[in-house]
């Protein structure tokens, strides 16, 4: 069975709900989703921990755009894990990225970039959105071929479009059949 972890940190929920989306792709596949936070804001999160990447076969990792960069908790996980970038253990896991701004223009690409920046100095395999997923050549708010996005709106009040809900779960599909494939 194919485990996934599924990271994020999430400011108002649509992360969060992004999230979801690509779990829900996941668990449809037949994996063992790991849902995990940076923080515990809610009784049913789980913080990640080292030892859930070295023991997951891909990562979906995501967090709110801040200026066009990740979530502080997000980055200061991430400098914990000089250790695993030593000894290679997360070189060739699959993985992928998403995010969430306030506004069309609000930084997502940007951030899709930065999120992406530590998967790669840790030797894994990023995963974008190919463009025979339909919706990302129809989206009038979130998606990009460097991953998942969703724009939340300036009062933070737009939920998921259907087309931001159909790019997450490609996204999830497509992370469970490469991780699959290596495993």
């Amino acid at each position: 069975m194919v485990t996934v972890v599924v990271l994020y940190h999430s400011s108002h929920g649509s992360v969060e709900a992004m999230a979801h989306e690509i779990s829900d792709a996941l668990e449809f596949h037949g994996a063992n989703v790991k849902l995990r936070t940076f923080e515990k804001k809610h009784e049913h999160q789980q913080i990640i921990s080292k030892t859930d990447l070295i023991e997951c076969d891909a990562l979906a990792f995501g967090t709110p755009t801040r200026f066009g960069m990740m979530a502080a908790q997000a980055k200061a996980f991430w400098e914990t894990t000089s250790d695993l970038w030593i000894k290679g253990q997360l070189i060739d896991k699959p993985a992928c990225v998403f995010s969430s701004s306030s506004s069309m223009h609000g930084g997502n690409e940007a951030t899709l970039l930065n999120l992406s920046l530590p998967l790669l100095h840790h030797g894994m395999m990023l995963l974008g959105v190919p463009y025979d997923v339909p919706e990302l050549l129809s989206t009038r708010s979130g998606g990009t071929p460097y991953g998942a996005t969703h724009v939340a709106g300036s009062d933070n009040s737009s939920e998921l479009s259907e087309c931001e809900k159909k790019i997450c779960r490609a996204v999830g599909t497509r992370l469970f059949n490469i991780a699959s494939k290596l495993k």
